[in-house]
């Protein structure tokens, strides 16, 4: 990267983000986005991934869109973009026909430099009509948490595998000197999920950031336990000795976590279930609590 480049980055850094530098390789990758090459990039969860595209796609003459798999996730960091005043939208299906009409006509009027929207949004025909516009510049395309290409596209989420159609299909509707990079983000990709990617998404050459996902702050543990009502008490036993902290307890049903919201509910411990069954306005108000 050219001492000028990289200049450019750190002013710009500083002035929306307040930093001094970049983590390694948060610079390398976006030196990568910003001459239009594909990337894959492994970091791990908190070493500054979503900045390797916020702050390019703030450099750059036109629309970098964001797929991203969670409503929660992308509207946290919309609002966080928003919040510096940056120029953001995003769609998705729970949003009031108001919000959307103003994020609709932000994108038509070329307002914005960051549009985020779940793999099942941007297939909408309101939205790929916006999309195909001739007018319409788009630089980059970012598949964040793109392991979930590989673990959900076969069945849950199949709209997952119709991403790599996107790119090809929207330079059809561009200049013919349009060129749209794609940049895939993930903590976790082994081998399989990585060629799955490679492959799905008809990443061209792409450069690679490979980076061990594992963390010092964090440990793993497995415990056998062998009845319902063991596991109860193991439970109990984990949240008493972490007076004062938050916690997530994964499980595998809906029936689960309400089971366990009303077992530590009549023990004292405030809590939620929080599931797909739920409305969204439910679940926004969980997450914001």
């Amino acid at each position: 990267m050219m001492d000028s480049e990289l200049h450019g980055l750190k002013d710009a850094l500083r002035k929306y983000w307040g930093y001094e530098d970049f983590r390694y390789p948060q610079a390398e990758i976006m030196r990568a986005i910003l001459t239009g090459k594909d990337c894959l990039i492994i970091m791990p969860t908190g070493g500054g991934k979503s900045l390797c595209f916020q702050l390019p796609a703030l450099l750059q003459e036109g629309l970098t869109m964001v797929i991203s798999p969670l409503v929660a996730l992308m509207e946290n960091q919309v609002q966080e973009l928003q919040d510096k005043n940056l120029p953001a939208g995003i769609l998705h299906s729970e949003m009031s026909k108001f919000d959307r009409k103003n994020t609709f006509s932000a994108l038509k009027s070329q307002e914005l430099k960051l549009l985020y929207l779940s793999p099942e949004t941007i297939f909408s025909r309101p939205v790929w009509e916006i999309l195909i516009d001739r007018n319409i510049k788009i630089n980059s395309l970012i598949v964040d948490e793109a392991h979930c290409l590989a673990q959900w596209g076969e069945s849950f989420r199949p709209t997952y595998y119709r991403l790599g159609t996107i790119r090809p299909f929207l330079l059809k509707t561009k200049s013919a000197d349009s060129h749209i990079s794609m940049a895939c983000f993930t903590a976790t990709a082994d081998t399989y999920t990585q060629q799955t990617i490679l492959k799905s998404l008809q990443l061209n050459n792409p450069e690679r950031f490979l980076l061990s996902p594992y963390r010092d702050n964090l440990h793993l543990q497995v415990k056998t336990i062998w009845t319902p009502r063991q596991r109860k008490q193991q439970l109990i036993q984990q949240i008493e000795t972490r007076n004062n902290q938050s916690g997530l307890i994964y499980v595998r049903s809906r029936k689960d976590s309400q089971n366990i919201a009303e077992l530590l509910n009549s023990e004292g411990y405030k809590n939620q279930a929080y599931h797909a069954g739920l409305s969204s306005d439910i679940r926004r108000k969980i997450e914001e609590d």
